[in-house]
């Protein structure tokens, strides 16, 4: 008597697998937010150090130069040739109290010039403020930006290492769902494996014993 042949394997849809495939999605759309997140702050520290400090608002000791600012407008004093030093002395007066904070390290370079920050300026108030700077010898100083080159290395430091994060994460996160997922087709195939072998032995004995 011819014997039955041995049951297909079962399917398993695709759907039915946990995690589910969103997570492939989910990986996905954190690897883009980081990498776009990095090329942004990449741009935007780069085309600010660019621009760092504005030549065409230079002073000299004991002029005036008056500023229209806004709360968070992040400028700075930035003195020509040489360090921010006690001999230099800089004021400023305007609506609120405003004030000049020290700076944190940083450079600008032009073709013929070194900038060094001198001060950042902190407003609370929109308005017109008048700034004055005088010193020892002779001085120049121009209005520009808190960030200079070393800001601008820091920021695509930053810019460098979210992309990498990115793709680090999306890659663990896929990695994960694939594992997990091959590992619960593998509960569910050999799940439905031993049931249908149970049926179909006991169709086979049905028929036998017919």
């Amino acid at each position: 008597m011819r014997q039955a042949p041995p049951p297909p394997p079962p399917l398993i849809p695709a759907n039915e697998l946990r995690p589910g495939r969103h997570w492939y999605v989910t990986a996905a759309a954190t690897a883009v937010a980081l990498i776009m997140l990095g090329v942004a702050i990449g741009v935007y520290r780069f085309t600010g150090a660019l621009d760092a400090v504005d030549e065409g608002r230079r002073f000299s000791d004991g002029d005036t130069v008056t500023l229209r600012l806004d709360p968070g407008s992040d400028q700075a004093i930035w003195i020509a040739e040489r360090g921010p030093s006690p001999a230099q002395k800089c004021g400023i007066s305007g609506p609120g109290d405003p004030r000049l904070t020290d700076p944190d390290i940083d450079v600008f370079l032009t073709r013929h010039e070194t900038w060094n920050p001198l001060h950042t300026i902190e407003v609370s108030q929109p308005g017109d403020y008048e700034i004055t700077c005088s010193s020892e010898g002779p001085s120049r100083y121009a209005i520009g930006d808190r960030g200079g080159y070393v800001t601008m290395v820091v920021g695509l430091i930053a810019a460098v290492a979210l992309p990498a994060l990115g793709i680090l994460i999306g890659t663990a996160i896929a990695a994960v769902t694939a594992v997990r997922r091959r590992a619960h087709r593998g509960r569910l195939l050999a799940e439905r494996h031993v049931s249908t072998t149970t049926d179909h032995a006991a169709g086979a004995g049905a028929s036998t014993s017919a």
